[in-house]
């Protein structure tokens, strides 16, 4: 959430910022600046109220101790109060239509971030890799996995609905050994911390990070508390997870820590919960786009001078992973037209997939800077400052495990079908190199 002295002193580069993101200034803002005007004059005119009854309260005890009549004053001193209740009730009312407004306006784009309307105007940082080269035509993972009888899409459309999966045998240990792998790679060599997080938050918690109110049709709700009603914020109502960003940053929610304990590093493994609510149609085959999805998130909370810093650092840690998996890959910077709603800067990792002849984004690499911490109320303490600051925080992907098993599935694919497995997981899959097709588990089942 934006600072509102700030959106009130930069009013014209905030509508710049959102025409930039392809927002429109005019809907989200409205009347922005009269609402602030009148909430200040409200204000002032109850806090003028205030100060002329203490002065009438002050003669009221001289006369009485004087033994003099007060009762007119008194009638004064009455009606001041009701006068200055009904603006203070004026600027509460307007105080939260701001809050409203400001909920609702994205994050700003930082200065490096390029213009543009949407992906096609993301620059390509680099690439890593070659797109991997096959003697015969490389087929994509739904019809690798089906055909090994580790991936079944049918009988989990039966059991769940469209976009579930079953993986079976060598499959599901293949997603494990993955999972395993990054969690390992990132505690060991990139200085974060696991976690094991809740898989159910609040509101409150999607709220700080920046989900609700605006995405709460992406996201499946637990009708514990009953519907959910934008504005009513709870604390003991459930949802499940689009990430595990939202639990890991909502660790320090409504506290205020010393510097001297940032940078925060934390990684976790978790299942990811997301309706898909605005990709009807889009990614139906395979595993690009499911309603459960796996995946090992990265979470800094940090210092302002340092957020850009852990960025680039956070970004090489998601990096690295396809490096040691020897994946080819490139790195995108998002255009301001293609950001996330919390984001100031992003970065996305595309991995090559060559059943499909084309680059997919498996890791997104935020810094949200101070957004998501002031909805959020995370604050820091500077070292000798008397007046805490908010921290930054930043999220990525380290990486998404499903895709990342496809994207092996792809790339290791060999002529016969057979998948082998990348050296870094040979460890992880008990000595196994190669992933063969396997007897179906629903051998002899008939409809």
């Amino acid at each position: 959430m934006l600072d509102l002295a700030f959106v009130r002193a930069n009013l014209p580069a905030v509508e710049a910022a959102l025409r930039a993101r392809n927002a429109d200034p005019a809907a989200l803002l409205g009347n922005f600046g009269d609402l602030d005007r009148q909430r200040r004059e409200a204000i002032t005119a109850a806090e003028s109220l205030k100060a002329e009854r203490n002065r009438l309260s002050e003669q009221i005890g001289k006369k009485k101790r004087a033994g003099e009549d007060a009762t007119e004053l008194s009638e004064q001193v009455r009606s001041l109060r009701e006068q200055g209740e009904s603006h203070e009730q004026q600027a509460a009312a307007l105080d939260t239509r701001l809050r409203q407004i400001l909920e609702a306006i994205p994050n700003l784009p930082n200065a490096t971030v390029p213009q543009g309307s949407d992906e096609h105007a993301n620059e390509l940082v680099k690439t890593v890799g070659e797109p991997t080269k096959f003697d015969f035509t490389p087929k994509p993972h739904w019809e690798l996995g089906e055909a090994l009888n580790i991936l079944d899409f049918d009988r989990a459309a039966k059991v769940s609905g469209s976009r579930f999966a079953f993986q079976y045998g060598a499959g599901a240990r293949l997603e494990r050994a993955l999972a395993n792998f990054m969690l390992d790679l990132h505690t060991r060599e990139h200085g974060y911390t696991e976690v094991l997080p809740p898989y159910m938050v609040n509101s409150r918690s999607l709220f700080g990070t920046g989900q609700l109110p605006k995405f709460a049709e992406d996201l499946f709700h637990c009708d514990d508390r009953g519907a959910f009603t934008p504005g009513e914020l709870q604390e003991n109502d459930h949802w499940l997870i689009p990430t595990a960003e939202v639990p890991l940053t909502n660790i320090l929610r409504d506290e205020t820590v010393d510097e001297s304990a940032l940078t925060l590093s934390l990684c976790a493994y978790t299942p990811c919960f997301r309706s898909e609510a605005g990709s009807y149609g889009r990614d139906v085959r395979g595993m690009i786009r499911q309603h459960q999805f796996q995946k090992v998130e990265m979470v800094k909370i940090t210092t302002p001078d340092k957020s850009y810093d852990e960025l680039e650092q956070m970004t090489r840690n998601a990096e690295t992973v396809l490096e040691r998996l020897g994946l080819p890959y490139r790195r995108m910077l998002l255009c301001t037209g293609d950001m996330g709603f919390s984001s100031a800067k992003t970065y996305d990792l595309e991995v090559w997939l060559p059943g499909q002849g084309l680059y997919r984004e498996i890791s997104s690499c935020s810094n949200c800077e101070a957004f998501q911490a002031r909805r959020a109320n995370i604050r820091f303490r500077p070292v000798g400052a008397k007046k805490s600051e908010y921290v930054h925080t930043l999220n990525g992907s380290g990486l998404a495990v499903g895709r990342t098993y496809l994207a092996v599935l792809e790339n290791y694919q060999q002529a016969d079908g057979s998948i082998r497995i990348p050296d870094a997981l040979v460890p992880y899959m008990g000595g196994q190199t190669v992933i063969t097709a396997q007897s179906a588990i629903t051998a002899g089942a008939h409809a």
